[in-house]
């Protein structure tokens, strides 16, 4: 499968059936696995979320063992979580405060995930081509963390 063959509207219909159980535990570490197994070229895939103020802590993933805790103040995740925006980045050693959990990422891509006006966490994705993510790529995935969102009953996290 090459770079540009990715069919979100397909694996969107594949989420929405293997999301049948509203428990966000459940649903994240499902997401992830989706995730990883379905899109190439990508080296992690997880969850973050904000269980105390300016926090993200490490959440069900897959790939190499994470960076926990990030602060909202460094980093790619971090960016995202202040910014409550997605970050798609090309080359992540060009990043100033870029966290490196592993040396072989070059690319990244953070989508936040929102409460209402509360942040939940970010889904994290990494992978070890530069420039991977096309903005295709990242409607596909924030189209796919709707899907994720709609099936899951997301805890309000007490800060």
């Amino acid at each position: 499968m090459s770079l540009d063959t990715v069919n979100y509207a397909r694996l969107e219909r594949q989420l929405e059936a293997l999301l049948d159980d509203r428990d966000w535990l459940t649903n994240s570490a499902q997401t992830c696995a989706f995730i990883m197994q379905a899109i190439p070229h990508l080296n992690w895939v997880g969850f973050y979320l904000q269980r105390t103020p300016e926090t993200l802590a490490l959440g069900p993933f897959q790939g190499k063992p994470a960076c926990h805790p990030i602060p909202f103040s460094k980093g790619v995740c971090g960016a995202a979580a202040r910014q409550r925006a997605t970050q798609r980045v090309d080359d992540v050693h060009r990043i100033d405060d870029h966290i490196a959990c592993d040396v072989a990422s070059r690319s990244e891509l953070v989508v936040p995930i929102l409460t209402g006006d509360q942040l939940w966490g970010v889904l994290d994705i990494d992978s070890p081509l530069e420039a991977r993510f096309s903005h295709e790529d990242q409607t596909g995935i924030e189209g796919l963390l709707r899907i994720f969102e709609r099936h899951t009953d997301l805890p309000h996290w007490k800060h």
